[in-house]
């Protein structure tokens, strides 16, 4: 700390200090002497005035909030402009100040660093879901400029927690949630894992303060039990690396306490709730509460070290994981292992280099780290723009936002498996991954074709979860697609959108094949044979889309087979429905009377029929057990006993059928082409349901009589893959006025 900085508490356990302009200043030249420490005092005094009268919450000046925000990143040994833009990145939000001024005074690159961070801040990240993932998706293209940004808000929003407790119950509840769902787990996929633990832990004082209140109370019992055993495992730690020639720096510490809430909600035995008495909250099951990290000097002495330790201490089984083989994708590198230390005390420990230690603890923002005045040469540390192109990779295949929030918090949340392909290579998956989750991750038409796997050459299902270490071979057969189900048993964005898009794809097809059934019918009513050429020329001119676009709307029930007909050959058209004749053949009309079926029952021939008269509008003939009579049995006047006549072509009727069939391959085309043998035609499909085992599907049918109806309601039940038939009434019809 430079002298005379003045210090201040920023919340709980953490010391802060507020210094002045030139402190700052001096701070920043301590890990880089090439800064330009008037630009960084120019910044100071412009934010200090754009905030002047402004007070924070808790009654402090506005402007300490940006300076601690700059302290945190100096203390991650960023760049200038990082750092002005912590001192300004409230200016253009809270003050008078405008993006066109920074630009004028501090440059284009700085105002559009702070311009992305406002952009960050405005957006409501724990709102409803529709919101949050559109919202989500802009906070990543914001990203996607300068990750720098991030850095930013991270920091920002770490001194924002720290000092939540000025804030209302209720806004607390709101940033503490958001926090913890959206904030912390990014902060760990950059590799942060000490801001991620503390955002965590802030956030978990908010939202569960009597568990975590019990979790300390715990600690202080577990401490006067023990003593501060602590000191002791790192000085039985140092004496085994002695023995082995290790040079390394070893430290320890108490798990956080929300780190010890997960692995109690995870431990087998219980799970505690808020509510949980602290007496029932149980440390005996718990494993590493304490955490001890050696430092070495290379690569080789970690595993020298790993030696040392794995000899003197028992390890703990399935708690042995390398990532300095296999690394993650933010850069990180270390060996994690369990031991059972002194006292029977289960103990992890994390050993690293110290290049692996700076990765560790300052993620992909290594990559910004300045010391002795250049850019800080780590080979470990990730390029942040191929970091989030790759991250924005693996999100782009959501079709929509709601797609998208969801590869993110898969992204985000997931630990890691390490599984080979039978070349050797390795394909890093989330925890919980399946064969088709590896067969996607290796290629996109392997996974679609996927029928089968084998892990260590043995057969295994589909649906299996990976284990670290298995050697994976996909089985595959050309023209297999994906069923829509095995979205359910897959975990990676990839293959959940690579599974979403080949139904959808599927979808499509069929409505195409379904389209093209319905506009032969409807061309061969007026006399013509449907072709392509026919088809182009009403697709671009009666909607403008392609041929193949007007097939698809034909099937989805979206466009009318008979009006685009209707467009092209209107005469036609005409003439053919001059032949489909209302009730013509009803019995015990008045002479002059008009007859028009009622559209709520759609009465057919052979059924008993009853007529309700209507000024203007003649005789409406319903069906005698049509709901709709009860509205006139008040009016029995208005009656009209029907009958239909013997031996007469009555014409074309419509009838609605309401069909449940499996969701299998080809129930849909089955069904369709029993109707068309029957002699009837589908004016109108509509999908109302969809499951992953089965549809409801409501077919608007032309038919002749009753009888007709009814042999084709037979044959489609016949089928082994239809559960349901039935004929539907709608009783949604508004009848005319009296």
């Amino acid at each position: 700390m430079p002298d005379g900085a003045k210090a201040s508490s920023t919340g709980e356990g953490h010391a802060a200090f507020s210094p002045t302009a030139q402190e700052l200043a001096a701070l920043v030249k301590s890990y880089n002497p090439s800064s330009d420490s008037d630009l960084i005092i120019r910044a100071y005094a412009y934010g200090a005035a754009a905030h002047d009268g402004q007070k924070r919450r808790s009654g402090e000046p506005y402007f300490t909030h940006p300076i601690e925000v700059a302290v945190m990143l100096a203390h991650q040994r960023l760049d200038d402009a990082t750092i002005v833009t912590a001192l300004l990145h409230d200016t253009v939000e809270d003050t008078q100040s405008t993006h066109n001024e920074v630009v004028d005074l501090f440059g284009e690159e700085i105002a559009n660093l702070v311009n992305g961070v406002t952009k960050l801040t405005k957006l409501q990240l724990a709102s409803k879901e529709t919101r949050q993932a559109e919202d989500f998706r802009k906070l990543f293209v914001a990203m996607s400029a300068d990750i720098r940004v991030l850095l930013v808000k991270l920091s920002d929003r770490l001194h924002n927690m720290r000092t939540i407790k000025h804030m209302s119950p209720d806004k607390q509840a709101q940033k503490a949630a958001e926090t913890m769902e959206i904030y912390a787990p990014l902060a760990g996929r950059m590799g942060m894992q000490g801001m991620r633990e503390e955002l965590e832990d802030l956030s978990f004082k908010v939202l569960n303060p009597e568990a975590r209140d019990a979790i300390l109370r715990h600690f202080v019992i577990l401490r006067r039990e023990t003593d501060d055993v602590i000191p002791a495992i790192a000085q039985d730690i140092e004496l085994e690396l002695r023995k082995a020639g290790v040079k390394a720096t070893v430290t320890g510490r108490e798990k956080r306490p929300y780190s010890i809430w997960k692995k109690l909600k995870a431990t087998d035995g219980g799970s505690p709730t808020a509510n949980t008495p602290d007496d029932q909250i149980e440390f005996h099951r718990l494993s590493d509460i304490y955490g001890f990290r050696i430092v070495t000097q290379d690569e080789r002495d970690c595993y020298v070290a790993l030696g040392a330790v794995h000899r003197r201490w028992a390890a703990v089984p399935g708690r042995f994981k390398d990532y300095i083989s296999q690394p993650k994708s933010n850069g990180y590198r270390s060996i994690h292992t369990t031991v059972s230390g002194r006292r029977a005390r289960r103990v992890e420990i994390q050993i690293r280099t110290q290049e692996m230690h700076e990765v560790a603890e300052s993620g992909v923002a290594a990559h910004w780290s300045y010391k002795d005045g250049v850019r800080l040469e780590n080979r470990f540390a990730t390029d942040p723009v191929a970091w989030l192109q790759g991250l924005q990779d693996r999100l782009t295949a959501a079709e929509n936002p709601a797609e998208f929030l969801e590869h993110v918090k898969l992204e985000m949340f997931s630990d890691q498996v390490f599984c080979f392909t039978p070349k050797g290579e390795v394909v890093k998956l989330p925890r919980g991954a399946t064969p088709i989750d590896f067969a996607y991750a290796i290629h996109t038409k392997l996974g679609d074709s996927c029928v089968g796997a084998k892990a260590d050459g043995k057969r295994i299902p589909l649906f299996a979860q990976l284990r670290n270490g298995q050697s994976v071979v996909i089985i595959s057969a050309p023209g297999q697609t994906p069923p829509i189900t095995w979205e359910d048993h897959v975990v990676t964005g990839k293959a959940k959108a690579a599974i979403r898009r080949a139904a959808r794809e599927e979808k499509r097809a069929s409505q195409i094949r379904l389209g093209r059934e319905f506009a032969r019918v409807a061309f061969e009513k007026v006399g013509k044979k449907l072709t392509d050429k026919a088809l182009g020329t009403a697709a671009k001119r009666f909607i403008g889309v392609d041929r193949e676009e007007l097939l698809r709307q034909i099937g989805a029930a979206e466009q009318s087979a008979d009006e685009v007909v209707g467009f092209l050959y209107p005469e036609r058209k005409a003439a053919a429905d001059g032949k489909d004749a209302t009730p013509s053949g009803v019995i015990g009309l008045e002479p002059g009377q008009s007859v028009q079926p009622a559209t709520c029952c759609r009465p057919l021939p052979e059924e008993r029929i009853i007529g309700i008269t209507f000024r203007g509008h003649g005789v409406v003939v319903h069906a005698i057990d049509c709901p709709r009579l009860q509205e006139y049995e008040d009016q029995p006047e208005r009656w009209v006993d029907l009958k239909w006549g013997d031996g007469q072509s009555l014409g074309i009727f419509r009838a609605d059928l309401h069909v449940i069939m499996g969701n299998d391959a080809g129930v849909l085309g089955r069904v369709c082409s029993l109707i068309g043998e029957h002699g009837a035609n589908i004016a109108n499909i509509e999908l109302e349901d969809r499951k992953p085992d089965f549809y409801t599907f409501r077919f608007e049918l032309e038919v002749k009589d009753l009888k007709h109806i009814l042999r084709i309601q037979t044959a489609i039940e016949a089928d082994s893959a239809v559960s349901s038939v039935r004929r539907l009434r709608t009783n949604t019809a508004v009848a005319p006025k009296p």
